[in-house]
């Protein structure tokens, strides 16, 4: 069977069989994606993330598709109806839905009126009418009169309900009525009589028809949110007449009168059972490639937003700001360490601003903030102009942080482990601080729903999000790398081999002895076997080790290929590194061994060159337009800086520094035609844009970026 799944995933992914046995060995084996992809390139071929992912779900879905045939053929069994050639279709059939097809016919059913009919002896009626031979049908229907039937009409009645069922679990049929749907089915959608108003903001979808191969992800999640919240009435239809045709022509041989009752069951099989049927199946499948596309756009914004720039390891002042209740200010030490808060109340109603520059002024100088971190909420411009008409005794760079999920991090209870003497605020505060040292330490502590890069996330299925936005979340940890000595234990269960026991294990050994030393250190940590080290390892760095390949991505078990590399050359491990001449001697096919090849060693050679360098650009300040401050001062033309919030698959979102943010269609990103919006466009990338519209009355702001020059950001 294993050797079938191999066969069946390279044909779907196009890899080699070896590839996808030697992947799913490896998975099988308890190691994680980002350490096979980095550290078993030479057993994969080389596989990335996306494509060792992909074999896993491949794989994931033939288990299933297993064990379902399993109940199918042991319930086919019990009725004592299996064949030889029934069994040869189900073992030969890996689509679920013509495996359902199969089954259907011996599914156990709740009492149906093709059964109740069944139970009244009218079987052998239903099949003299399928012959279609007999020439007086409501005579042969006299002779079933008795008991609970009636009269001859009731008798042929019951001999349709039958004759439908046969229909709807005919396979031929069902496949008739999918083509047809596949081809030519309407997304119809009609407001609620009443519920217009309590609707308004889906009023594009009141009285909307579009076919549904080419209704997309997002608009159709709109109208399923919307179909669930009673707003809306769905329906997806193909043309009745046709698919009523098309059954008749396989099943109403004759004209005579037996023809007659055949179609008569035809057309009540298509309305009553076929097509609700087939809809049904129709809305589960788009709904579910709406879900993967939204999926798909979340995760890929999460990894975008999880890498952004960091200002690293400086000191930085946090502002949660805010108009009446004052803005809440901290200081924290380069580690991201709390050393003091307060508030200060610059802006109305309050007025203090002399008060509030004093006080920034004292703390600015007492712990020799660098940069100044202020939140984009509420009064977040006002604090920024505050800040920017004074002068300070220390150059400080001024950096407007989003503040999507802070208020969720701010009443955890991981913050509340990490300052239980502290309320809301000041966690909150510290949270937007610390998001401009290191974003991804930051935001790992936030469940990635919360932070505001999705769309309709409540609406996809949340098994199938959470396992995305995880393996993404596990996948940037690790190709970031962490420090071992500074990492908080909620940023340590996300690397490979980990979780939350192990990494909580390692924060209480260096609470307990101090900073590790060294990678070796590691298996003195309780519970740390060589599997989990062996996982783990390469992607946790230690800055001031003793061996500096301890602060790199080269692997423990690839140290002594380095060590051999400097003896050769007659120099010291830090020697090399050091030294770009002596590393330009390296000839890598001298270290190819039967276990390490040329994949290995050139991703050791990058390493040596750039060791421990972190994948993330550096940090960029940014100003928003100055006369800009509400929608009311849009001016279609104007062109304004901006910051890419969220994409989706329509386009992307810009924080122009108002309360509502733009629109850039995926047709106003580019002079070309653009099928994804990442190919152009970035969360928190900087651009400029311009106005094409502004809907004040709805909230509404549509950009362009075409024919506006971009510069640098």
């Amino acid at each position: 069977m294993t050797q079938i799944f191999h066969s069946m995933i390279a044909a779907i992914l196009g890899i080699s069989e070896k590839q996808i046995g030697q992947t799913l060995a490896l998975l099988d084996d308890g190691a994680t994606i980002p350490f096979i992809s980095r550290y078993r390139k030479e057993m994969t071929g080389g596989l990335d993330e996306v494509q060792i992912e992909s074999i896993q779900t491949h794989y994931e879905k033939l288990k299933e598709t297993a064990r379902r045939k399993e109940t199918i053929i042991g319930t086919i069994r019990e009725q004592g109806k299996m064949t030889p050639e029934l069994q040869k279709r189900i073992d030969e059939t890996w689509d679920g839905t013509v495996l359902e097809d199969i089954y259907l016919p011996y599914k156990p059913k709740r009492k149906t009126r093709a059964e109740a009919a069944r139970q009244k002896g009218l079987e052998p009626l239903a099949t003299l009418l399928m012959l279609q031979r007999e020439p007086h049908p409501r005579q042969r229907a006299a002779d079933f009169v008795k008991g609970d039937v009636k009269s001859p009409d009731d008798a042929l009645k019951g001999a349709r309900d039958i004759i439908a069922e046969l229909v709807s679990e005919n396979e031929r049929a069902r496949n008739t009525l999918r083509n047809t749907f596949a081809r030519q089915a309407v997304l119809t959608a009609k407001v609620i009589k009443g519920k217009e108003e309590e609707g308004a903001k889906y009023r594009d979808y009141f009285d909307c028809a579009e076919p549904l191969k080419r209704c997309s992800s997002h608009r159709l999640l709109a109208i399923r949110r919307a179909e669930a919240e009673g707003l809306l009435k769905v329906s997806i239809s193909p043309d009745d007449e046709e698919c009523v045709e098309r059954l008749e022509r396989q099943f109403v041989q004759s004209g005579n009168a037996c023809g007659k009752q055949v179609a008569e069951a035809v057309q009540d099989a298509y309305k009553r059972l076929l097509k609700p049927s087939i809809e049904t199946e129709f809305a589960a499948q788009s709904k579910e490639r709406a879900d993967d596309e939204a999926i798909r756009v979340f995760a890929e914004n999460l990894r975008q937003l999880l890498l952004a720039s960091p200002l690293g390891q400086k000191r930085v002042m946090g502002i949660d700001p805010g108009f009446r209740t004052g803005c809440k200010v901290v200081c924290l030490d380069a580690q991201g360490n709390l050393l003091h808060n307060e508030n200060i109340y610059p802006h109305p109603p309050v007025n203090q601003g002399k008060e509030a520059f004093a006080k920034l002024q004292k703390m600015i100088e007492a712990y020799k903030v660098e940069a100044i971190a202020i939140g984009n909420g509420t009064a977040s411009r006002e604090t920024e102009d505050f800040l920017k008409r004074h002068t300070f005794n220390r150059e400080v760079q001024i950096f407007i942080v989003s503040e999507q999920g802070a208020s969720i991090y701010s009443a955890s209870k991981i913050a509340r482990d990490e300052f239980p003497e502290y309320d809301v605020t000041v966690r909150g505060a510290v949270s937007i601080a610390r998001r401009l040292m290191d974003p991804l330490a930051e935001l790992v502590k936030i469940d990635p729903k919360s932070i505001g890069v999705g769309q309709y996330q409540h609406d996809v299925d949340q098994s199938k999000l959470k396992k995305s936005l995880d393996q993404t979340v596990e996948n940037c940890v690790n190709l970031v790398g962490v420090n071992l000595n500074t990492a908080s234990s909620h940023l340590l269960t996300y690397i490979s081999g980990l979780g939350p026991q192990l990494a909580q294990n390692i924060v209480n050994y260096r609470a307990e002895n101090g900073a590790f030393a060294s990678r070796k250190e590691l298996m003195k940590v309780p519970r740390m076997g060589a599997k989990a080290f062996e996982q783990c390892a390469g992607f946790l760095r230690i800055p001031d080790a003793k061996n500096p390949l301890d602060n790199t991505a080269v692997h423990p078990e690839s140290y002594h290929i380095v060590e051999q590399m400097a003896a050769d050359l007659g120099c010291s491990v830090a020697e090399l590194l050091a030294n770009k001449e002596l590393r330009l001697k390296i000839q890598p096919e001298r270290y190819l061994s039967p276990t390490v090849g040329m994949p290995t060693l050139k991703d050791i050679l990058q390493e040596l060159e750039k060791p421990g360098r972190d994948p993330r650009g550096p940090i960029k300040v940014f100003e928003f337009d100055k006369n800009v401050r509400t929608i009311d001062d849009l001016r279609i033309g104007m062109e304004l800086p901006g910051i890419v919030g969220n994409i989706t698959n329509f386009g992307a979102f810009v924080d122009i520094g108002i309360k509502e943010n733009g629109l850039i269609h995926l047709s106003q990103l580019a002079q070309k035609y653009v099928s994804d919006p990442n190919e152009i466009v970035s969360i928190h990338q900087q651009v400029r844009v311009k106005v094409l519209s502004v809907d004040t009355e709805r909230k509404r702001i549509q950009l362009t970026m075409i024919g506006v020059e971009q510069g640098n950001g």
